[in-house]
């Protein structure tokens, strides 16, 4: 599992709890939120899951590893979408699923509105990388999300 813009490892402290026998790595583009996540990996004794520092542009993932990609509210932070899908696209395995969660138009909370971005914008980029997508039937509050398959 891949845990793209990780941050402090909400999600990723989460998922290596999950997975005991898989791996999770968590990247940012922070330097200082991977230290911080190296070192509480190794406070919560989660061998399992690894911080990795990637840039804003590649998320460093080798071809067909990854069986499973989260992305939660940071597509909209992306300055060539297109390009990212593909490369996550490429790290995903034969199967392999993408879940991007990303604000509403309506939310509350979150980005301003004029960088928030419609469900089928980030369809059409999932498209545009080879995947197929489609809005998860799943409700959240604030934010929808996007599934990519391979």
């Amino acid at each position: 599992i891949a845990d793209i813009g990780a941050g402090t490892g909400y999600f990723s402290v989460r998922l290596a709890r999950a997975v005991p026998d898989g791996q999770v790595i968590a990247t940012d583009i922070e330097p200082d939120m991977i230290r911080y996540l190296s070192e509480r990996a190794a406070r919560e004794q989660l061998s399992n899951l690894r911080a990795v520092l990637t840039p804003p542009s590649d998320p460093q993932l080798a071809p067909e590893t990854v069986d499973r990609i989260l992305v939660v509210d940071v597509w909209h932070h992306l300055d060539d979408r297109p390009a990212y899908a593909r490369a996550l696209a490429k790290a995903l395995r034969p199967g392999g699923k993408l879940a991007i969660v990303d604000f509403t138009l309506e939310s509350k909370h979150g980005p301003p509105a004029k960088h928030r971005l419609l469900p089928d914008e980030i369809l059409a980029d999932l498209r545009a990388a080879g995947l197929s997508a489609a809005i998860s039937p799943t409700k959240l509050p604030d934010q929808y999300i996007a599934i990519g398959t391979r």
